[in-house]
């Protein structure tokens, strides 16, 4: 994965992009799913000022913050990439149905020609593997979480349940270690939920995503795992990931 300006020569290759939000620390983990053959550029969003979860989601989710990190994308020795996609949940489900509509056209009118968002993705990757109901597991603060909640009923998923990791603030969690995530899926799990759903791209789950779908018994998919998944599929191309349920579909 490299940076959107960065120049190298990509002849023969796929070539996808991402728009994370300017406060993205795990470029090392979402860059395990991509495959080799395939160039993934990454741009970042500006900062933006916020006093809590709802104002800093609310503010990533305007069409308008992804004009400069497209730019950049577009100005590289490549041009745009085949396929980009705005990598930050809350952002994409912020603004309901149309708002990541909105996000999605706002893309293509920078000539995106496959424009995707994280949300938009989740719900794709809960369609695929079949669930209808999904236990939700996430960092957020009210009313983040029922944004979420309603943007994936809206969706056609009922929610059975919303689980947080009771992180005490906005800049918690980028700490959040992997272990924290496992006990917070195997507690958030419900027994009529078809699969779980871990929101946040912040959250490190790469690694534990198998072993809970073993212990569990059902799919248990990751916002940074749905995305470069659906990136992919926009490309012709499989993501990576030995043992996730998901990736199989």
């Amino acid at each position: 994965m490299r940076d959107g300006a960065e120049e190298a020569s990509t002849a023969g290759r796929r070539r996808v992009g991402v728009v994370a939000s300017f406060d993205f620390t795990r470029r090392a983990e979402l860059s395990r799913w991509v495959p080799a053959g395939v160039t993934c550029s990454l741009a970042f969003t500006r900062p933006v000022p916020y006093e809590d979860n709802w104002q800093l989601a609310s503010r990533l989710g305007r069409p308008g913050m992804l004009a400069e990190p497209l730019r950049e994308l577009r100005r590289s020795a490549d041009g745009m990439p085949e396929a980009v996609a705005y990598l930050c949940t809350a952002c994409s489900f912020a603004g309901g149905v149309a708002g990541e509509a909105a996000l999605r056209a706002g893309m293509a009118e920078y000539g995106v020609q496959h424009a995707l968002t994280t949300s938009g993705a989740a719900v794709e990757a809960l369609r695929a593997v079949g669930a209808r109901r999904a236990a939700v597991v996430h960092p957020y603060q009210a009313p983040v979480d029922r944004a979420l909640a309603r943007f994936l009923e809206a969706s056609g998923c009922e929610v059975t349940g919303l689980t947080a990791l009771g992180l005490a603030s906005v800049g918690e969690v980028y700490g959040v270690r992997a272990e924290q995530v496992v006990r917070a899926v195997a507690a958030g799990d419900r027994p009529e939920a078809d699969a779980v759903f871990v929101s946040c791209t912040a959250l490190p789950t790469y690694d534990v995503l198998p072993a809970l779908e073993e212990r569990l018994g059902k799919p248990v998919i990751s916002a940074n795992q749905a995305t470069v998944r659906a990136l992919l599929r926009a490309v012709g191309v499989r993501a990576c990931g030995a043992g996730q349920r998901l990736l199989a579909h």
